[in-house]
């Protein structure tokens, strides 16, 4: 099982006086761009406004007898006060484009230099805020536009932004510790914020499925996972622990099957299932639940055999042996630890080729019917007389009959809800019920389709490709005569 890595790259900018620096990561798993603008206090200067009309006023005197070179004709300056209320206008104007910048775009670092404010003309300065204008005195111009230094907020708590630096999601801003709690990545694990790893960039890894966030350190210090679903146990919850080592979560071991009796109306369930698809069991193969050492022990006693690593959860059996199979579920004390299990030693006689079929007590009821589905494959084919075949073959029909068992039940969540009644009497149930069922299924399911093992994985893909093709009579005619699979 392949595990995600992601890497996320933030963007951090300095701010100084008058200057403003915006930089987005262009690293396509980049975490949602942090950028932080400078925020620029203007105040209006009257006394550069008024020498500034002086000026022109001294040049306008200085043309009054102007002539127009095109047409050459005298130009007489009638109205003085109106053009120097002009040129006034004019120099307004001048200046306000030298204070106006282009919007940083993505990728690139922009300088801004704010020159000293003079009068704008009436209305010109609209707050983003609240859509009053803004008129004389203090404003911002943050974001392309102008605030009230009151209405420039923060889009999380709301509270005005006073600090020098604040980042922006969405080209909205941000207070920077309320994008942290917002944007920043947590563990799933430790509910902590991922940490910067020494590139400063957020590392974290994720499951591919349940996509749980987690720091890349808990990979190695002995954090637990669930033997069902593979997720790593929070901090804050406790998984429950089995005699066998194996830690199980709340969540699967609300349909978990505990004991040999326990798993019958399953067994008999998984039966109907073959004899629905033409491929009735002619003899009653004895199915036991065992702890993981018993099943190692089984499947050392075996001749033959190819074994899912790393570790084996089912085992069709060949050989004679005493096997110590689970009699009665365990009881959960103190910490969810297992406590109390029953077991009884369980003498194997050969009457055929199969002597029987051993599982992983503690799983889930899906995925405990899914193994039991394969298995149980692995029977029928040396009950109707299969030659020995080649690891890829055998393995892959069985993850194909053991995938389409899991989609009929997927398909019929009415009977997922009814059979998971027989699950952990006694334990308490958080209330998931069929939900996570379904979910937890699909699980499965996502597992046996993307095995990246040459055996089981591959062996699955060729042996659907043919069934898909062929249809599963024919396909397994060919693997009867030809030990291949039809292409």
């Amino acid at each position: 099982m392949g595990w995600l890595s992601k890497i996320f790259k933030g963007s951090s900018h300095s701010i100084t006086e008058g200057h403003s620096h915006r930089n987005y990561g262009e690293d396509p798993h980049c975490y949602a761009p942090s950028t932080s603008g400078d925020l620029r206090l203007e105040q209006e200067n009257e006394d550069i406004d008024r020498a500034i009309a002086l000026s022109l006023l001294e040049e306008n005197r200085k043309g009054e007898n102007v002539i127009d070179k095109e047409s050459q004709v005298e130009v007489s300056w009638i109205d003085k006060e109106s053009q120097v209320e002009e040129d006034e206008q004019l120099a307004r104007a001048i200046q306000e484009s030298l204070n106006l910048e282009s919007p940083p775009r993505q990728g690139t670092a922009h300088t801004h230099q704010h020159f000293p404010v003079i009068q704008f003309p009436e209305g010109y300065r609209i707050c983003a805020g609240c859509n009053n204008e803004i008129g004389h005195g203090r404003f911002l111009n943050c974001l392309d536009v102008f605030w009230h230094p009151e209405c420039f907020r923060c889009h999380a708590c709301h509270q005005p932004i006073t600090d020098i630096e604040f980042s922006t999601s969405e080209n909205r801003p941000y207070h920077k510790s309320c994008y942290r709690e917002h944007y920043h990545p947590k563990c799933d694990v430790c509910k902590h914020f991922i940490p910067s790893n020494h590139g400063g960039l957020i590392e974290y890894r994720a499951h591919p499925f349940w996509v749980q966030k987690y720091c890349p350190s808990h990979e190695h210090d002995g954090t637990p996972r669930c033997c069902s679903c593979e997720r790593m146990e929070p901090q804050d919850t406790a998984y429950v622990a089995l005699d066998d080592g194996r830690k199980l979560c709340l969540e699967c071991l609300d349909s978990a099957i505990m004991d040999t009796n326990e798993c019958q109306p399953l067994y008999l369930d998984i039966q109907e299932f073959y004899e629905s698809i033409h491929m009735k069991l002619e003899q009653q193969i004895p199915l036991l639940l065992v702890e993981r050492q018993a099943l190692n022990e089984a499947r050392d006693g075996e001749k033959n055999g190819y074994y899912h690593m790393p570790e084996t959860r089912g085992l069709c059996l060949s050989e004679e042996q005493t096997v110590t199979t689970i009699l009665r579920r365990p009881r959960f004390g103190s910490g969810n630890q297992a406590m109390n299990i029953i077991t009884e030693p369980y003498k194997l006689t050969r009457r055929c080729d199969v002597t029987a079929i051993l599982i992983l007590y503690g799983l889930p009821r899906l995925l405990t019917g899914t193994i039991l589905a394969h298995e149980m494959m692995h029977g029928w084919m040396r009950l109707q007389g299969f030659r020995t075949l080649s690891p890829d073959v055998e393995e892959g029909i069985c993850q194909v009959i053991a995938h389409w068992w899991l989609i009929s039940q997927l398909k019929s969540s009415k009977k997922v809800t009814s059979t998971s009644s027989s699950s952990a009497a006694g334990t308490s149930k958080k209330g998931t019920g069929p939900k996570f069922d379904k979910k937890l299924g699909e699980f499965f399911k996502h597992q046996i389709e993307t095995d990246a093992s040459p055996v089981y994985g591959d062996g699955f893909r060729a042996g659907q490709h043919a069934v898909q093709k062929y249809g599963l009579g024919r396909t397994l005619d060919h693997i009867r005569m030809t030990g291949r699979f039809p292409y």
